[in-house]
């Protein structure tokens, strides 16, 4: 074993001990000696049985538990609780140190390995750059309602972190004893904070908890990474001739919060609303914050360095007159950016943006129409620097910003919908009977049902009425899909780009998708003909083992459909689908569902490759080996 791995599980075992020391303290300080006595001789009997097999300690155990009180029988569950608790914090941090051990040892999986295989593979700049540029490595995050965990105690445990992992850093007297005080002073926080809710989380709730994500780590983190992958690949191509790579934007973030409502009746058109604004709001006031940074930053002045044309063009937009800053044309043009960012902040999300901009410095400039601008000036800048001996500002934060808007752009992360599609039949159900058609949709066979649909897409009216009264079900519907337009228009395309359909059955399955978003006037044109526009992506969501069997056979008849071809050339000539493993997991077991998963994939790129479209694979993997998914890197290179 290596000296640093001996030394890491050292601090682990020290960490925990040291943990376990200010819980006891904290215990006798809420609870008194007396209860703290019996959980310490609870622990310790366990301990010793664990270690010894001593069938002596089992009787002692039974003899403890049995006579405990009501509140001794709490405030033992807790102890051992938050015990592990605080032990998973430790390992978390010894888990980091050997994640980045790993990382210089090319582990595969991590960046190092990446580079490594590309010179391995003799591949050129040209081919990974291609690669790039057809990728799409797309996160997505899922509400789950059954997560007990309060975010308040994870923000106690985020604050007990990283005060333990900065402890090994202090080296003044007075430093060592004030992170003890704050250690002790978290460890009781989360002491006296109730463990479970009471209540059934809220979608708003949902929202803010996944929001808390981006705010914590991943607005800092997802661009770091991809700034550091870009230099990666430049420094790897060094001698090339290339002056500076830039890495195309493939990763992008998604969400099913607020707009997923298979099995959430709570989540309708307000809901995809709250989410929109709310994930624009972060994103935005992160760019707001790291401008401001730039703005006392970068401080270049004309007197010392050049500047492109491009820049003085942009400074001379800034309504700062100071004479202090006129000859330092970053600041200025920084200025003019923030001031157009606070415009569009409160144009998009209905606020003020917290970071004061006195109303002189808006005057006679607009709000950015969209992310793809607020790139434009931010380049503006990173080029200016580039070609003038100030490559080396870029990195710190500009290079990241710029990573941060294309990833993210005003919308943070793309919120799919996802709808069962016996829903999408009983709406169907009620249009086609309020709209005067006699029979009963619901009970038509296939066949019946696909000619019924590509009937109504040829059909130049909608089958939805302002004057007719439809069920509570079909109006939230509608009003879902409507909001969805209405938001990419605010927010921009990427916002809502997905429809997933959960339990697909049948062909028919998409065509009703189709035909709804024709009734919200997200499909345009005659269907069948080469103009037609769809504005969200049909996914079919294939989840047991039968699904998964049969689609292959539910996607040939899709690519088979007249007409078809134009619409997926229209969105890029891609068709994603959604496999789940979860529910496959469930249905079939893990190696039965593993095997039609993989069988399913096979058959699925042969026939996409022999129609000429590129398939999208969305993994519905969840987030561990039990719910059928596997180690995420052997998952990916199977």
């Amino acid at each position: 074993m290596y000296a640093p791995a001996m030394l890491a599980e050292n601090i682990l075992k020290e960490n925990i001990r040291y943990l376990g020391r200010i819980l006891g303290e904290v215990i006798k300080d809420n609870e008194g000696e007396k209860t703290f006595d019996v959980i310490e001789a609870i622990r310790q009997s366990a301990v010793k049985f664990h270690r010894e097999g001593d069938q002596e300690f089992t009787r002692n155990l039974d003899v403890l538990l049995k006579d405990l009180t009501t509140s001794q029988t709490i405030a033992v569950v807790r102890a051992f609780s938050y015990f592990k608790h605080l032990v998973n914090i430790a390992e978390d941090l010894y888990s980091n140190h050997q994640i980045r051990i790993e990382e210089n040892a090319e582990t595969p999986g991590g960046i190092a390995h990446s580079m490594s295989s590309f010179k391995k593979a003799n591949l050129d700049l040209n081919e990974i750059d291609a690669f790039f540029k057809s990728a799409l490595i797309s996160p997505v995050l899922t509400a789950h309602p059954t997560e007990v965990q309060r975010k308040s105690l994870l923000d106690t445990e985020h604050v007990i972190s990283s005060l333990l992992a900065n402890k090994a850093l202090l080296m003044s007297r007075q430093e060592t004893e004030k992170n003890s005080r704050m250690l002790y002073a978290a460890v009781t926080a989360l002491w006296q904070t109730r463990m479970l809710r009471f209540d059934k989380l809220t979608v708003n709730n949902e929202i803010d908890n996944a929001l808390s994500y981006y705010r914590l780590s991943l607005l800092d983190a997802i661009p770091e990474l991809l700034q550091d992958l870009e230099q990666d690949i430049g420094d790897l191509f060094s001698q090339s001739g290339i002056e500076r790579y830039q890495l195309p934007s493939f990763l992008q973030m998604g969400s099913w919060i607020g707009g997923d409502r298979d099995g959430n009746p709570n989540v309708n058109a307000a809901t995809l609303e709250m989410a929109t604004t709310q994930q624009s709001t972060v994103a935005i006031e992160h760019y707001l914050k790291e401008v401001s940074s730039l703005r006392r930053e970068l401080t270049p002045t004309t007197r010392l360095v050049s500047v492109t044309q491009e820049l003085l063009n942009l400074a001379s937009t800034s309504q700062d007159q100071s004479p202090h800053r006129q000859d330092e044309p970053y600041r200025l043009a920084i200025t003019s950016i923030i001031a157009r960012l606070s415009l569009s902040f409160q144009q998009l999300t209905g606020n003020e943006a917290s970071l004061h901009i006195d109303n002189h410095l808006t005057e006679s400039l607009l709000p950015y129409s969209g992310p793809e601008e607020l790139l434009s000036d931010l380049n503006i800048i990173a080029n200016s620097l580039i070609k003038n001996h100030g490559e080396l500002l870029v990195y710190p934060r500009l290079g990241k910003l710029i990573k941060a808007v294309e990833t993210f752009g005003f919308h943070l992360a793309t919120i799919d919908l996802r709808q069962s599609s016996d829903v999408h039949e009983a709406v169907l159900k009620e249009l086609l009977f309020n709209a005067g058609y006699s029979f009963n949709y619901a009970v038509l066979t296939e066949t019946e049902k696909i000619n019924v649909l590509l009937e109504e897409l040829k059909q130049p009216r909608l089958l939805f009425s302002p004057f007719q009264k439809y069920s509570e079900l079909l109006m939230s519907e509608m009003e879902v899909i409507r909001k969805a337009s209405q938001m990419r228009a605010k927010f921009g395309a990427r916002t809502v780009r997905h429809y997933i359909i959960s339990h697909t059955e049948t062909l028919s399955d998409l065509l009703e998708v189709a035909l709804l978003q024709k009734e919200a006037g997200l499909l345009r044109g005659i269907w069948g003909s080469g103009s037609v526009q769809m504005d969200l992506n049909i996914v079919p969501l294939f989840e047991t083992i039968d699904d998964l069997r049969n689609a292959p056979k539910i996607m040939s008849e899709w690519l088979s459909l007249l007409g078809i071809r134009h619409l997926i050339r229209y969105q890029g000539n891609e068709q994603e689908i959604m496999l789940g493993y979860s529910d496959s997991n469930k249905d079939g077991g893990f190696l039965t569902s593993n095997w039609e998963l993989y069988k399913a994939e096979v058959y699925l790129v042969e026939l996409f490759c022999q129609a000429g479209v590129k398939l999208r694979l969305f993994h519905g993997r969840g987030g561990a080996v039990g719910r059928g998914g596997g180690p995420t890197y052997q998952a990916i290179m199977a």
